[in-house]
């Protein structure tokens, strides 16, 4: 079958120039990949080299978007990759960052000013749909401030893209194909449930329930077990709810007092770690997560539930029974 072009006419900066883009990364075969299909899909590609260049090279000119293969972290690497964050967001740039999920705690825990898409072994047909989503804001263009709907709607038409690429993928390579996550279901119940946790967790409280405690983090494992028995006899995708399974997960573990890392909560998610991760942003965004370092290893970093979110959950368990809680 005929290698499906990705030629469009969206690749062009504010001013109306080609948008360029730096590559970087050491496997060769993936580093090749990426640059034939962003200057077939009408970008200037610029070949930045291995990694090794951000340690002990020059310092490499960036582009519009900087795109970075980084699948193995040693401690170099974080410093080159923190260096890289701190000019990306000087130079208001653009990163993307692919990864591996054995270096994605390292990864997410350093870039943590350039606000990146971080992809998670992703096919070569989503590495172009993550360049497209950034095209809009490329060149200085401003964006209106979104609201709470404007981002369950993005993630809404984010895995609708990824769908569409991910069917591409599958048609014009069937042995990469069997590799491949399967994608998740459209978010028409889980960007519903989102929304509406993040209007009950941004409302006020009821007199009688403030200053409820968490639940049994106990009851809460039993529920998630329940959940995720469910692909034991149907498929998963089904059910398929990352920003619940998020809250429950982070619930739990608030009220273990243990701190959860962004690759075991996207394990959680129950959903290809890129879906994941961009949920991951969007609630850090929107208030219902919140980033938290480790002041004693800058190499960490931890996702828990922001407050009004701990408030809202600590509602949630004592307005529902708890039979009632495993169905949900």
């Amino acid at each position: 079958m005929e290698q499906a072009d990705f030629a469009y006419d969206a690749a062009q900066d504010a001013a109306g120039l080609r948008a360029r883009i730096v590559v970087l990364g050491d496997r060769p075969r993936v580093h090749a990949g990426r640059k034939e299909d962003l200057a077939r899909a009408g970008f200037r590609v610029s070949d930045g080299g291995d990694l090794d260049r951000l340690i002990d090279g020059p310092m490499i000119p960036l582009g519009d978007i900087v795109l970075v293969d980084c699948t193995e972290i040693t401690g170099a690497r974080l410093a080159a990759l923190a260096r890289l964050d701190e000019r990306i967001v000087r130079a208001g740039a653009h990163l993307i960052v692919t990864t591996s999920m054995d270096a994605l705690d390292g990864v997410f825990s350093i870039l943590d000013r350039s606000q990146p898409q971080i992809l998670v072994l992703p096919s070569r047909a989503e590495v172009v749909v993550a360049v497209g989503r950034i095209m809009p804001g490329v060149g200085g263009a401003r964006v209106r401030e979104m609201s709470e709907t404007d981002r369950i709607a993005l993630i809404r038409l984010s895995e609708q893209v990824d769908q569409i690429a991910q069917e591409l993928d599958r048609m014009s390579s069937p042995v990469c194909a069997q590799d491949m996550q399967s994608g998740s279901m459209p978010a028409e119940r889980t960007g519903a449930r989102a929304a509406t946790m993040g209007l009950v967790a941004s409302g006020g409280q009821e007199p009688a329930m403030r200053g409820l405690a968490l639940p049994e983090p106990a009851l809460v494992r039993r529920m998630i077990a329940a959940r995720q028995a469910r692909a034991r006899f149907f498929d998963g995708a089904l059910f398929a709810d990352p920003a619940w399974d998020m809250l429950l997960d982070l619930t739990a573990a608030a009220a273990e007092r243990q701190q959860v890392s962004v690759t075991s909560l996207c394990i959680a998610a129950g959903v290809p770690a890129t879906t994941a991760l961009r949920w991951v942003k969007q609630m850090v965004e929107s208030g219902v997560f919140e980033r938290v370092d480790d002041p004693s290893d800058k190499r960490r970093a931890f996702i828990a539930l922001s407050e009004r979110s701990r408030s809202a959950m600590a509602r949630y368990f004592a307005a529902v029974d708890a039979p009632l809680a495993f169905a949900a």
